[in-house]
């Protein structure tokens, strides 16, 4: 049966690609990819920040497994240069684009105070993973200074100066939507392992893209500020007694030296460990920058089946947590427990980069199973599931980061795999 299914979802997404893609329009002055086909009646439309980073990394496992070689590359392209169109002054950038207009929810320019969650920080991570793909980065040259500008807005206004942690503004568009850390809480006062996670990637892309501009000394110093970062993740993130990463919470009162109750001994620490057991937890093993200790020790977690190890893969919010909750929800998606795509994906790449081939490879069978299943009962995929039964629970017709078990596949078939940076 895997072996069928491994057929059946490569046929399909390799025919449904074609149709996310789109032509300028509107305020869009550049070709870009979406989501979902025209039919669907989710995502259809609009370019999405994470979300056409890793539609791009499933666009070039298309082009590696058939011969449409570049066949994407100006719609992969625009979406970054349409990003980076509608990027201010100040480097802030957008979340999500339409024809008609951004998606907006307060303003998250400088007349808002920078107070406002912007683009994640993925941008530099497409844009050098097709470079890669491409071999140059000729059509970025004119757009890598505003692509720096974009970082430095997260360095000088989304990062913790006691802790130089990055936090979200607010719990608006973070992607992974009610995430406990950051749902319903206070504003600015959750460090997420997830954005550090990503914006450490952020980083090293930077680099890798100016060095390939030529401007090694500048790729050099935005490699530090990386490294820096994943310094401040180890020392503020990491739970020795648990053997696990955590999000941060920042939400202290300040030293009063004039709080007599207090001044005996003021708080000696910056930060507080949220000891929320998400997948994201495991994002520093797709990152890099855990040690293998510490990867070994994290990879016994994520084989507890009391936890994250479900028959489908990996719960998005650990079955012990008192949050954990399998309900239907849309805006917010529900990420207190079903199974995603993307998060299934995330892990299978963090186990291979830290050598745990046997537990990934079984990582992307059981999320072949997942979808195989899914297209044998209802023709299509659907956004998140139950981690048990592996039926669909929210959104039919979801493709998106779905996709990316095509990625998976050719691993498992032993061929090249299309990676993000």
């Amino acid at each position: 049966m895997l072996e069928r299914w491994k057929r059946l979802l490569e046929e399909d997404i390799r025919q449904s690609c074609e149709q996310m893609v789109r032509e300028p329009a509107g305020i869009l002055a550049h070709p870009y990819t979406v989501p979902s086909t025209p039919d669907s009646p989710y995502y259809s439309s609009a370019l999405w920040d994470w979300d056409s980073w890793f539609v791009s990394a499933v666009l070039g496992q298309v082009e590696a497994d058939t011969d449409r070689r570049g066949r994407f590359f100006a719609y992969e392209e625009g979406c970054i240069l349409n990003f980076l169109d509608h990027t201010d002054a100040d480097g802030v950038m957008p979340i999500q684009l339409k024809p008609d207009g951004p998606l907006t929810h307060r303003d998250a320019g400088r007349s808002g105070g920078f107070s406002e969650n912007m683009h994640k920080p993925v941008l530099a991570q497409h844009a050098a993973m097709i470079a890669q793909r491409r071999g140059d980065v000729a059509w970025l040259q004119s757009h890598i200074d505003t692509l720096g500008r974009f970082l430095e807005r997260y360095l000088e206004s989304h990062v913790h100066e006691e802790t130089s942690l990055a936090y979200w503004q607010t719990d608006f568009a973070v992607g992974v939507d009610n995430d406990p850390s950051v749902y319903y809480r206070p504003e600015k006062s959750t460090a997420s392992i997830y954005l550090n996670c990503l914006l450490y990637r952020e980083l090293l892309a930077y680099g890798y893209l100016l060095e390939e501009s030529g401007r090694q000394v500048e790729a050099n110093r935005w490699r530090g500020r990386a490294q820096n970062l994943a310094d401040a993740v180890n020392t503020y993130c990491w739970d020795e007694r648990d053997g696990t990463f955590y999000s941060v919470d920042l939400n202290l009162r300040p030293i009063d030296e004039d709080d007599w109750l207090h001044s005996g001994a003021p708080r000696r620490w910056s930060s507080v460990l949220m000891r929320v057991d998400s997948w994201s937890s495991f994002l520093p093993l797709w990152a890099g920058f855990a040690s293998q200790e510490q990867a070994d020790r994290m990879r016994e977690r994520y084989l507890d089946p009391r936890t994250f190890n479900a028959t489908y893969g990996v719960r998005t919010l650990s079955r012990l947590e008192k949050m954990y909750d399998l309900r239907a929800s849309n805006n917010p998606s529900n990420w207190l427990g079903p199974i995603w795509g993307i998060s299934n994906y995330l892990v299978f790449r963090g186990l291979l980069k830290y050598g745990f081939a046997d537990d990934a490879r079984q990582l992307a069978e059981k999320t072949v199973k997942l979808f195989g299943q899914d297209m044998d009962a209802n023709g299509c995929l659907h956004e998140y599931y139950h981690p048990d039964s592996g039926e669909p629970i929210m959104t039919k017709g979801f493709q998106n980061w779905n996709f990316l078990v095509l990625n998976m596949i050719a691993h498992l078939d032993g061929r090249p795999m299309v990676t993000e940076f």
